[in-house]
């Protein structure tokens, strides 16, 4: 396998209890039509066989001259912080983050690598994926359409409009992502309130380009024991109901508090990270009588809150019902 790029490429991959399907993703990094300088293999206080697996597959690559740090932490410490250390051992160029549950197409990483070695200013890319179940079989959707990702926001990537698509919510998941190492630095530490995908998508949104591959690299698996899954949620759910709303506002006001922390110095970025945070604290302090609310969310949509970071009307018709 010969690299069409001089960019260096290491696969970040992290496990915990994942000897069911983790065989299957490491046949998958065999396959990849472009070489892997470096893995990062780390495991989080695994109880089952996924250690031994790592350790062999670490022996494997290693008598193949590859580039391979091991590491397992005594006690589970998270997926977050178990990412941000793994992460932090890597040496080289471009490093792919990698689950234990999943399997990469085999052109996935000389599909990426091609798209950093042709854009210096992209930081961070990121695919659609296929959802398959638990057993491999696909499920007829894939990862974008359970999102409801838009031609508009797929634009606004392309464009180099990341940060406003981002700021909104995110769409970028870290079983599909790559980036470029001096993102770990910039992102690093990274926010408790965070997914560390969506933290280094958004950090990396206001120092670079965050771009978008259109087309599925990997087969996303959905087993019920994904620390992260992409579920679709019913037509109540996407309303609002049925769900914690005051507690995920109230969580996004601490979001965006992390975020005005980290924010560049670039004013108009500033301005937008406040505005947002603006938004999450209106609609996290709705009034408890029903007229206060209608007036509160009247002045929130006049103000255009609800259609920058929100679902427009779909999200002030959920505050206005005053259900949690």
């Amino acid at each position: 396998m010969s690299a069409p790029t001089d960019l260096r490429c290491a696969v970040v991959l992290c496990s915990w209890n994942g000897e069911r399907y983790l065989p299957q993703q490491l046949d998958s990094l065999r396959a990849q039509t472009q070489r892997i300088d470096q893995y990062v293999l780390s495991d989080d206080g695994s109880t089952d066989d996924s250690w031994t697996l790592l350790q062999s597959f670490a022996q494997e690559q290693r008598s193949e001259g590859v580039d391979v740090v091991l590491h397992r932490n005594a006690e589970a410490s998270g997926y977050i912080k178990h990412f941000e250390q793994a992460l932090a051992r890597a040496d080289a160029d471009v490093l792919f983050t990698c689950d234990q549950d999943d399997v990469w197409h085999p052109e996935k990483i000389a599909t990426m690598m091609a798209a950093f070695a042709a854009d210096p200013s992209l930081l961070v890319l990121h695919s659609d994926a296929r959802l398959v179940d638990g057993a491999g079989v696909a499920i007829g959707r894939t990862l974008f359409d359970v999102l409801e990702v838009t031609p508009r926001e797929l634009a606004a990537m392309h464009r180099g409009d990341a940060f406003d698509v981002l700021l909104r919510r995110n769409i970028v998941t870290g079983a599909t992502m790559a980036l470029r190492r001096e993102v770990v630095a910039l992102a690093t530490p990274f926010a408790a309130h965070w997914a560390h995908d969506e933290w280094m998508a958004m950090i990396a949104s206001m120092h670079g380009r965050v771009d978008t591959i259109e087309r599925a690299l990997i087969e996303y698996r959905q087993h019920g024991g994904n620390q992260i899954g992409a579920t679709e949620k019913s037509p109540l759910q996407q309303m609002g109901i049925g769900v914690s709303r005051r507690a995920y506002q109230e969580r996004q006001v601490l979001r965006m508090r992390e975020l005005e922390q980290r924010a560049t110095s670039s004013p108009a970025i500033r301005a937008a990270v406040a505005d947002r945070s603006r938004h999450a604290v209106a609609r996290a302090d709705l009034p408890a009588s029903p007229l206060a609310r209608i007036t509160h969310v009247g002045r929130e949509l006049l103000r255009g809150g609800y259609r920058r970071y929100g679902s427009g009307l779909r999200s002030a018709a959920a505050d206005l019902s005053g259900l949690d």
